[in-house]
């Protein structure tokens, strides 16, 4: 599952990658200026099995909880499902699709995701403010000119006293990266469970970055916590470099992705990533 907003190439080469056990589930951020006809090539190869522009996903926003959602609920209805991937549309395979199926024989029904109890000192504020103030992300882009707004309303409420209370019973709180690789059992039981349990969804409104606490919290507290591994075999590089933290990976980069033993690498933009994603491919053709 991709969830991305431009460099609709880089989706094709991330695709293209892959053999023909792999399916693919795109969402593409309903602002984006990408045209028709690049959405109908995406959409045209084999294993693309949804290309979906149904959501606004603002940076922050519980829009994309929203999204990974949807692409869920596609992914699933394909029975021969075994291991769904989360990445974005920065990211990029650092193995093979055999290593890739091999690494997930070898760990079947282990879960793949970061996380941590909340609250963590590894987020600004131990993390609660996210659950526990009003953050409008969804109607406000951060990363707009209007963008100092959000930060505004947030110390509005924090210099008030202004508190969200969680629901009585609500489960003990995680939190982690976004990216995750989980069984198709784990993933079932989330959309099972929401269904069930549709306040759960719901309290995550207003919430910043919900799919950094919404899964985290409600596998760790399923029968599937017992099989979480806390690693998201992903590779990030949390410098600033290259103009952006996480830092746009470069060919410098290749060798610790070789050693790094993730599945997955993120983040790629172009020009400056393009002779290591040109590696990674002749790399992966060698090992063939």
């Amino acid at each position: 599952m991709i969830t991305a907003y431009k460099n609709i190439h880089h989706l094709e080469e991330i695709i293209n990658y892959f053999d023909k056990d792999f399916y693919f589930y795109n969402h593409l951020d309903k602002k984006s200026r990408i045209a028709g006809t690049e959405l109908r090539k995406l959409s045209g190869i084999t294993n693309v099995k949804l290309v979906s522009r149904h959501y606004k996903t603002n940076w922050g926003g519980m829009n994309h909880l929203n999204c990974t959602l949807l692409l869920l609920r596609e992914a699933l209805k394909q029975k021969e499902t075994q291991y769904v991937h989360l990445i974005s549309g920065h990211d990029f395979p650092i193995k093979s699709s055999e290593e890739i199926k091999n690494r997930m024989k070898l760990y079947n029904g282990k879960q793949f995701m970061e996380y941590f109890e909340l609250p963590a000192r590894v987020w600004p504020k131990g993390g609660m403010n996210r659950l526990l103030h009003y953050n409008f992300y969804d109607w406000i882009n951060f990363k707009g000119r209007l963008g100092r707004g959000i930060t505004t309303i947030q110390n509005m409420q924090e210099k008030i006293g202004f508190s969200r209370k969680l629901p009585a019973g609500f489960p003990k709180l995680y939190g982690g990266s976004t990216w995750w690789t989980l069984s198709a059992a784990c993933c079932n039981y989330v959309l099972n469970y929401i269904h069930d349990h549709p306040s759960f969804l719901r309290r995550f409104r207003f919430t910043f970055c919900a799919e950094e606490i919404f899964f985290q919290t409600l596998v760790l507290n399923s029968p599937f916590g017992v099989d979480v591994i806390n690693d998201n075999l992903r590779f990030i590089d949390w410098e600033v470099r290259n103009g952006n933290s996480p830092a746009n990976l470069d060919e410098s980069d290749f060798q610790k992705l070789k050693d790094s033993g993730k599945l997955f690498a993120r983040r790629f933009e172009y020009p400056v990533s393009q002779t290591l994603v040109n590696k990674l491919k002749a790399g992966k053709q060698e090992r063939q």
